[in-house]
């Protein structure tokens, strides 16, 4: 008698998109396409485009930025590893500036109710309850959703203006 086949569990995961380089929302484009290819995740769901200032040296030009949702069967750190390959494969050379301009730049957002600190990985994203490039668009994809230490996305969004916010056309 064979063992029944191992259960996979399907966790959520939320990814920040952004991009400020090389026609940002063909790059968005393209990287939802990479995350629906991804072997042990699925697309479920995509937010609207916004265009924004950016984060951090206002000499660069501004930012588009959107969150996907994602069921995964992956561990964050190999999540991680999954979006920092396809940032590489859309032409990102990592050049050790903080917040500077971007072909392509994924974050792992949230990842269940995991809470991890490591070296080089934090999740929840650290300044997430900050970000409204963030919290606006996982407000429409993902309004219940409970970002873990931090509270309900709805309740954190309530904090922050939108007003920067606009639609891609």
């Amino acid at each position: 008698m064979t063992a029944p086949p191992a259960r996979v569990t399907w966790t959520p995961a939320y990814v920040g998109l952004g991009s400020n380089l090389e026609d940002p929302p063909a790059q968005l484009r393209a990287a939802c396409a990479a995350l629906a290819a991804l072997r042990g995740a699925r697309l479920v769901a995509v937010s609207a485009f916004l265009r924004n200032p950016p984060l951090g040296p206002a000499d660069q030009p501004e930012f588009v930025n959107a969150v996907a949702g994602l069921l995964t069967t992956l561990a964050p750190r190999e999540l991680l590893a999954q979006l920092k390959a396809i940032e590489r494969a859309h032409g990102r050379a990592p050049d050790g500036r903080r917040w500077g301009p971007r072909v392509l730049d994924l974050d792992l957002l949230v990842h269940g109710r995991a809470r991890v600190e490591e070296a080089g990985l934090t999740v929840p994203h650290p300044g997430i309850a900050q970000r409204n490039f963030v919290l606006f668009p996982l407000l429409e994809i993902a309004p219940g959703l409970e970002v873990p230490g931090l509270g309900e996305v709805a309740t954190l969004a309530s904090h922050l203006d939108g007003s920067t916010l606009r639609p891609v056309d």
